[in-house]
């Protein structure tokens, strides 16, 4: 068992080799590359599916961790090491199975390209970053795979530089997540500089003893920046949208299991300090719910497939934040794993329409595709049922042991909040399936069912879609619940009616938008019409990126016009004043060199005297002194 546990330093060892050995031997043989990459993470995973068997058939808080020293001085110790608990090893098991279906369904979808090889070697290294970061036994360890999954994600995004928004959108990521980072690393360092360890159980065992919240409070603020960033939480949710520049396998392994995953995993490995903070709970309580319904609105109106699949993640993770805020870890944790599965399927669903349409993105140019791909439709459809809470898809059970803490809780508003977004997922989502799937669109007539390589993955995620949830449902005694647990976190029992409540609005939306977008008692023209300063604000995403690019306008355009000002007027009048005013001294020295023998014997008797009369006054001072 230990010599199993031990060794888990491979599973995320064996990516990065597979990206040291295409990026060294390999690229030139894209076939050669794609087999590295996936055998790496099919071993990765499957070594992950042993320890979690062995974690979840073992007794319920049994821990496993071993470190070696890495950096240590007075005051601060840091160990690399791995952390092996349910907790990380459902985050392995999420992880490497979507990795691996992402790198399968790759073959087809990346066929062709020329840049093949780099991408099978990219994806290498951003599953490697995020199992190093999940296995990581401590904050300083953490952060550096925290930061290689940044730039793993630039890579990706930007895969495609030739395009200018491609290479915009990898820079927006890159940028804004250096944001939420500055705010994490303050944080760690604060925790350094208090407690001079950063290994997660013994800080957990040291602040069981501190009790300063005007201490802590400003650090777990800090540390919750780094997920408002990698997790996309407002207001550094901008650069998530544009991520969709990337190749669409990439958008369905950061928006399920890689990236934005970490944020919410950083929020329930670091729960015991959190939970401490009342004041930051209610913080990231509120920061979550305000995301959930600021993106579900904005996905309402979106036309782009993908962008309204990357609106719903931002609102889904607000679900995952909104449940660490109201202390029901274990309901985010489990959102987060069912999430994976249905989110990973819509977005290769959707890559699956998109590689057939030739590249088309706009669901009013679609249709007619359940008759020409009907395993991508009914695939996709599956996992939009899950993604609206329909029971007794993964969704259903997960979604509602979030409404269920915050109900149970107190936190009514909040319940109200996510019964609302839960109303206008089930819309949103299937106002994209009628318009897109079933609806009249022309480019829809010439498409053609995906290659195998791509339908395989989505029909297994299909199933994961269906049967994942099963494991935190009170039918098989809530499994998941039994094991993620953590000091603070809050377990409810089952409740009829919130489940009832939350099942009808789901109903509802799909209901609402089949009488919208297929039975057709408003036409969406008219809909357009009469609500079109609403339509205006959420198309355009409440004009948040337009906001910015004014301030960037307005502060680092404006400071840089200064700093020009500055460096001609000031920096280079004062060099050039000096080398003018060397010039002319120079210049006016010169005159003094005449060639007479007389004007130098001059000079040296000059010289002489001031040198005795400056001797004779230091030689009478200091008598006098």
């Amino acid at each position: 068992m230990f010599d199993l546990f031990s060794g888990s330093w491979i599973i995320a060892a064996l990516p990065f080799a597979a990206f040291a050995l295409i990026g060294l031997f390999l690229h030139r043989w894209p076939r050669a590359a794609a087999t590295t990459s996936i055998l790496a993470i099919a071993l990765s995973a499957l070594w992950s599916i042993l320890i979690a068997i062995q974690v979840f058939t073992a007794a319920p808080g049994q821990v496993f961790t071993a470190a070696v020293r890495w950096l240590e001085m007075p005051g601060l110790r840091v160990d690399m090491g791995v952390l092996i608990d349910p907790l990380s090893a459902v985050m392995l098991l999420v992880v490497t199975i979507v990795a691996l279906l992402v790198q399968i369904y790759s073959l087809g979808y990346m066929e062709g390209d020329p840049g093949v090889s780099s991408y099978f070697a990219y994806q290498s290294i951003f599953a490697g970053s995020m199992l190093g970061l999940v296995l990581s036994s401590n904050f300083g360890q953490l952060f550096v795979f925290w930061e290689l999954v940044g730039l793993c994600s630039y890579l990706l995004i930007g895969f495609w530089f030739g395009r200018d928004s491609a290479k915009e959108a990898a820079k927006k990521a890159f940028i804004t997540n250096r944001v939420g980072d500055f705010g994490f690393l303050l944080g760690i360092l604060a925790l350094a500089v208090l407690f001079g360890n950063l290994d997660y159980q013994q800080l957990s065992i040291r602040l069981e003893d501190y009790h300063n919240l005007a201490v802590l409070l400003p650090i777990a603020l800090l540390l919750f920046a780094g997920p408002v960033g990698k997790s996309a939480q407002f207001p550094l949710h901008v650069w998530l949208p544009d991520a969709m520049e990337g190749p669409t396998p990439v958008s369905a392994l950061i928006h399920a299991a890689t990236m934005v995953a970490a944020g919410v995993y950083l929020l329930a490995r670091a729960f015991f300090i959190f939970s401490a903070v009342p004041q930051a709970m209610y913080f990231i309580a509120a920061a979550g719910g305000f995301t959930a319904l600021f993106a579900a609105s904005i996905a309402l109106v979106q036309i782009d497939i993908k962008r309204i699949l990357a609106y719903s993640t931002l609102s889904q993770l607000g679900y995952m934040v909104m449940a660490m805020g109201i202390g029901a870890m274990t309901a985010g944790m489990f959102h987060l794993m069912t999430h994976a599965f249905f989110k990973s399927l819509l977005f290769l669903g959707a890559g699956s329409v998109i590689h057939a349409l030739h590249g088309e993105q706009d669901i009013w140019k679609m249709g007619h595709l359940s008759e020409k791909m009907p395993v991508t439709t009914w695939t996709f459809v599956i996992g939009a049922l899950a993604l609206a809470g329909i029971p007794p898809l993964s969704g259903f059970w997960s979604k509602d042991e979030i409404l269920l803490g915050a109900f149970s809780s107190g936190h009514l508003f909040l319940y109200a909040l996510g019964s609302l977004v839960a109303f206008m997922t089930a819309f949103y989502m299937f106002r994209l399936i009628f318009v897109a799937f079933f609806g009249s669109g022309t480019e829809g007539r010439h498409a053609h069912e995906s290659p195998p390589v791509m339908t395989g993955p989505l029909l297994i995620l299909a199933v994961l879609s269906v049967v994942a949830g099963f494991a935190g449902s009170p039918l098989t005694g809530n499994v998941f619940g039994h094991y993620i647990n953590a000091p603070g976190a809050a377990h409810h029992e089952m409740n009829i009616a919130i489940m009832a409540v939350s099942s009808l609005l789901a109903v509802g939306g799909i209901l609402l938008a089949w009488l919208i977008y297929q039975k057709g008692i408003i036409s969406h023209q008219e809909l357009r019409q009469r609500f079109s300063s609403i339509y205006e604000i959420l198309y355009h995403k409440y004009y948040i990126d337009e906001l910015y690019a004014r301030l960037v306008a307005v502060f680092i355009d404006g400071s840089a016009r200064v700093l020009e000002w500055v460096d001609l007027k000031i920096v280079n009048g004062l060099v050039n004043g000096l080398a003018g005013f060397t010039g002319w001294s120079g210049k006016q020295l010169s005159y003094t060199e005449n060639g007479q023998v007389q004007t130098y014997a001059l000079y040296v008797f000059t010289g002489a005297v001031v040198i005795l009369v400056g001797a004779v006054l230091a030689v009478y001072y200091t008598v006098l002194a």
